[in-house]
């Protein structure tokens, strides 16, 4: 039914979204976590998105999709992976810590804690206007209901 689409998209971005309020919680969580068990300073990941698409219908629709000629609305979004961010985090001279190298230098981890709230707060604004997509949806399900009577 096509009328489910516009809610079926939303629903795969409060999906989505979700995902990656989780994930930078977590960045957040261990942004002093020196150690980690597969050895070193904690790394900070970020959730991989990518756009859903449907098969096409049609010899039609798919000729149209070809040539960039499509008129179909988005189909939603979907997180494809969890990656982890490889670059090395800042040194820090602390030759008394417990995971200080031979020259008495720590890795911190490579989370910015300032940037991660910002994104944080970019994926809360995605989430909500998600949320409304979907409350508006309803509300015009509702009124085409009413209309029917």
């Amino acid at each position: 039914m096509g009328m489910f689409l516009g809610i079926d998209a939303a629903a795969s971005g409060l999906t989505a979204e979700r995902l990656r309020i989780d994930v930078i919680s977590n960045n957040i969580a261990n942004s002093n976590t020196t150690r980690t068990d597969a050895g070193g300073a904690y790394h900070r990941r970020y959730v991989v998105f990518e756009p859903r698409e449907r098969t096409p219908q049609t010899f039609e629709q798919t000729l149209m999709r070809a040539v960039g000629l499509s008129q179909q609305t988005g189909e939603g979004v979907r997180a494809v992976s969890i990656m982890e961010d490889t670059t090395q985090g800042p040194l820090v001279y602390d030759p008394g810590h417990p995971d200080a190298n031979a020259e008495g230098y720590v890795e911190k981890p490579n989370v910015n804690v300032v940037a991660e709230m910002v994104d944080m707060i970019t994926a809360q604004r995605a989430y909500e206007a998600n949320t409304t997509a979907i409350s508006s949806a309803k509300a015009m399900f509702s009124k085409t209901l009413e209309i029917g009577k």
